[in-house]
């Protein structure tokens, strides 16, 4: 039972899914993160439909790269897009340290994290309107958990910037061992079967998630002091479109 309600409150938090309602209890919250790439997975599947879809009725290019950017959005309620227009808003504002956490927690949105965001959608439209074969749109829908698994384990290994939030409150309830041991085996997983679907293609992919962990990470220290709840959206986004953007450079590849 606390097993399916670690999957209850993970789709509760990271998704705009209805979910059966309950106390949470500090119990129930050591194995979330486990199924946070679940999530991801769902996202990946839904996307991989809609465009086998678009094959079988010949949908336009537009309709298609649209549709399968809102679907990501549609799915988790824009929960870390949010935490990238905080994140851009507070690492642009050239303000103190502690002056970037307090933006963080800002409901209100700058210019910053508008401009960033729409550069943010640009790349990514032009990147889905350049993906190769179908194999390469596989390891991009994989990559929608992958990315959740680093996200999860950087929430366990990272420096955390403030003691109170709700990422800080999961990661101290976590068995640690066991959810880095569940997210590392996803993680394998993950880019075994990106690499199983394409070889090409996974190879620029998981790399590109690999080093937008490092980036995050490096940044992260150095500018907030360690990560926040905010701050992990910030990195699903990034690297959701790192390897978006090698899988479409991968088409270049002989």
């Amino acid at each position: 039972m606390g097993i399916v309600k670690s999957v209850i409150i993970a789709f509760s938090t990271y998704s705009c899914l209805p979910m059966p309602q309950f106390a949470w209890k500090k119990e129930d919250m050591r194995y979330v993160l486990c199924f946070f790439p679940w999530v991801g997975a769902l996202v990946g599947g839904c996307v991989y439909l809609w465009n086998v879809s678009c094959d079988g009725w010949g949908a336009g290019i537009l309709c298609r790269v649209f549709v399968t950017a809102a679907i990501p959005l549609g799915i988790t309620g824009g929960f870390h897009a949010d935490g990238f227009l905080d994140t851009e808003d507070a690492i642009f504002s050239c303000c103190s340290r502690e002056e970037k956490l307090n933006i963080l927690k800002d409901p209100h949105i700058g210019s910053f994290a508008v401009i960033r965001f729409a550069v943010y959608g640009l790349v990514y439209l032009a990147a889905l309107s350049e993906l190769g074969e179908r194999h390469s749109l596989g390891v991009v829908c994989v990559g929608f958990a992958f990315s959740r698994c680093l996200s999860g384990i950087a929430a366990v290994l990272f420096p955390h910037a403030r003691y109170g939030g709700t990422l800080r409150h999961m990661a101290e309830s976590a068995g640690k061992k066991t959810v880095l041991a569940a997210l590392g085996a996803q993680g394998l997983f993950c880019a075994g079967l990106m690499f199983w679907l394409s070889a090409k293609t996974a190879a620029l992919a998981v790399p590109a998630a690999i080093l937008s962990m490092g980036v995050y990470y490096l940044r992260s220290k150095r500018i907030f002091g360690g990560i926040t709840g905010d701050t992990e959206g910030y990195f699903v986004l990034l690297c959701e479109e790192a390897m978006l953007a090698a899988a479409a450079a991968a088409k270049l590849l002989p």
